[in-house]
């Protein structure tokens, strides 16, 4: 067998150990280890090619499929009883964990091997009412978006994996191990177990909750606040009129707070950047309530573009569209389209008065018939 993971992966019984490890213990015969993007560690940069090595804690050889590759060879396939994929998400599109295991789908199908993936929670919860549009349109389809769902799905991967076996790959020999206990109406917070960073810019849930909006701006030439205690929980730039910024964003149980920061990665690396800070209000529904809140009522997306409209209409002069380069998108260019799905929307949401911004942004996010289109595919209970 092989196994795709990575250093994110622990097991729910004991934070430090590693299924890899865990799974050879017990006797399955693992002789190989697929790394997605940041590697087997999870700690290799963003966008940075991956290469091969070797596993220090198992002795395994590791196939990376986030540089030379992006799915197995055949070569590397061949032998193989079983595939297994065990990799924590977390619920946007745009993570590419989420393509890598297309990917993988795709290449166990075409050399019929089984897959079977080790499910695990969708932190933000699996609420299908919470999820937010745009859907992907064809012409923006890449490797942080090969298919078009919203970009706040609210299925784990197991049932991603069960769509796209259904719509892209009838003949793939899947099976999917679902999570014991896991409760879609409730985010992270409710199951008490450590959040084990599942990148280097996501080191803690409160940088999930907000990353499917607040990751839009690293299309533009605003910082994420990479390389601070706080990505993407914090948006701002030296140039940036964060008191002006702040009043745009009013949601219940929402704090939109002025703040400083200096980056350590990206924009202004090492520049004082003034900007805001996002944050759920706890005196507002309780710190219990909390994840229900970010399971069923929180729309991140829907915050993120408006934050992005704010920003774009109070400093036309200084903001801007920026590449970002990565080793699946060397030139970086349309990266606003490959992030949101939709081409117009780096030429509209400048344009558009804050009267007209609210009508669009919720058109923008709408998804329509997802949830119909997942009925059958879903592993868990959503009754409200």
């Amino acid at each position: 067998m092989a196994l795709v993971t990575n250093d994110a992966a622990r097991l729910a019984s004991s934070e430090h150990t590693r299924p890899r490890l865990a799974l050879l213990q017990a006797g399955l015969p693992l002789v190989r280890l697929f790394g997605p993007e940041h590697g087997l560690t999870a700690a290799a940069d963003d966008g940075a090619r991956v290469d091969d090595g070797t596993d220090p804690l198992t002795g395994l050889p590791v196939v990376s499929l986030y540089g030379e590759r992006m799915r197995p060879d055949a070569a590397h396939l061949a032998g193989l009883d079983a595939v297994l994929f065990d990799i924590p998400d977390v619920g946007a599109r745009f993570y590419t964990y989420a393509w890598t295991l297309w990917h993988v789908l795709h290449a166990c199908a075409e050399a019929g091997i089984p897959l079977v993936v080790l499910d695990r929670p969708n932190p933000l919860g699996g609420m299908l009412e919470a999820a937010e549009g745009p859907m992907l349109s064809d012409d923006c389809r890449s490797f942080i978006g090969e298919d078009d769902i919203p970009l706040r799905h609210s299925l784990t991967l197991g049932e991603l994996a069960r769509l796209w076996q259904r719509e892209h790959c009838p003949n793939a020999l899947l099976e999917v191990i679902c999570c014991e206990a896991w409760e879609p109406s409730r985010a992270w917070p409710a199951f008490a177990l450590p959040w084990v960073p599942t990148s280097p810019a996501m080191p803690a849930f409160d940088s999930a909750i907000w990353y499917p909006g607040t990751c839009l701006f690293e299309a533009t030439n605003v910082s994420v606040a990479r390389g601070t205690d706080a990505p993407f929980t914090t948006i701002g730039a030296p140039w940036m009129n964060a008191e002006a910024i702040a009043p745009s964003i009013q949601v219940a149980g929402v704090t939109c707070s002025p703040t400083t920061f200096t980056p350590a990665q990206g924009p202004y690396r090492g520049e004082r950047c003034e900007g805001v800070r996002l944050s759920l209000d706890v005196r507002v529904f309780g710190a219990p309530a909390i994840a229900e809140f970010v399971a069923r009522d929180h729309r991140p997306v829907a915050l993120g573009l408006r934050l992005l409209h704010a920003v774009n209409k109070q400093h036309p002069s200084e903001f801007a569209w920026a590449p970002y380069p990565t080793a699946a998108n060397p030139s970086g260019h349309n990266h606003l389209a490959r992030l949101i799905g939709r081409r117009e929307v780096a030429g509209l949401i400048g344009t558009l008065t804050h009267e007209q911004s609210g009508a669009t942004i919720a058109e923008w996010t709408r998804v329509d018939d997802w949830r119909s289109r997942v009925a059958s595919i879903l592993l868990y209970d959503r009754t409200p």
